[in-house]
């Protein structure tokens, strides 16, 4: 079977070939390293209020804005390095959700020391195991769930921004937590075949 023949999700833009890569790759395929769970937290609280393509196209330059994601280093930027990322056409230029990058850097940290790791901390949320939901299309995936209510509750109480129910959810996907590849979509089968002896 061809590349282009393959049976993907419905929402996919299959004539943007990076939009395909990151389906093809890495969207619903469970995530356990922090520095990617810190990348993707950064990009997700980004894409507030925008298109997750618009996040996607400036990933590079969030990447070079944001020390490789370095958690340490982004926790140590300044108000100067936030005056120095407003000016950078790479970047979504919103004080806001710079500011909030920075912010959550450091909690981010606090929570790896309470908990070993952010991921163990993130996961014990499903319960350390995916949720694998059965939609048809697009239409029949939710926005949020009480997995992630519950969540973004406890990242809003330990003084995260950015990181509303619908986020959270986004993340979720986006991170493995929640398998929401349609059922006809080939990398659903994927993930749980590859995944399900975790």
């Amino acid at each position: 079977m061809s590349e282009n023949s393959l049976c993907r999700c419905p929402w996919l833009d299959t004539t943007k070939p990076d939009y395909v890569a990151y389906h093809d790759e890495e969207w619903g395929v469970p995530v356990f390293d922090d520095q990617k769970l810190f990348e993707y937290l950064t990009l997700e609280s980004a894409q507030a209020g925008l298109s997750w393509y618009t996040i996607l196209k400036r990933r590079e330059g969030y990447r070079e804005a944001f020390a490789g994601f370095d958690v340490a280093k982004v926790a140590q930027f300044t108000d100067s390095d936030v005056e120095a990322l407003l000016q950078n056409s790479g970047i979504i230029r919103h004080r806001g959700k710079i500011a909030a990058t920075i912010n959550n850097a450091k909690l981010f940290m606090a929570i790896q020391h309470e908990f070993g790791s952010f991921s163990h901390y993130m996961w014990g949320f499903v319960n350390h195991k995916t949720i694998v939901n059965q939609s048809d299309n697009n239409e029949d995936s939710p926005a949020t769930s009480k997995e992630s209510d519950a969540w973004s509750k406890d990242l809003k109480k330990r003084g995260f921004k950015f990181v509303g129910s619908t986020i959270c959810y986004a993340y979720m996907q986006a991170c493995g937590m929640v398998n929401d590849h349609s059922i006809d979509c080939y990398k659903r089968s994927q993930i749980i075949a590859e995944f399900e002896q975790l």
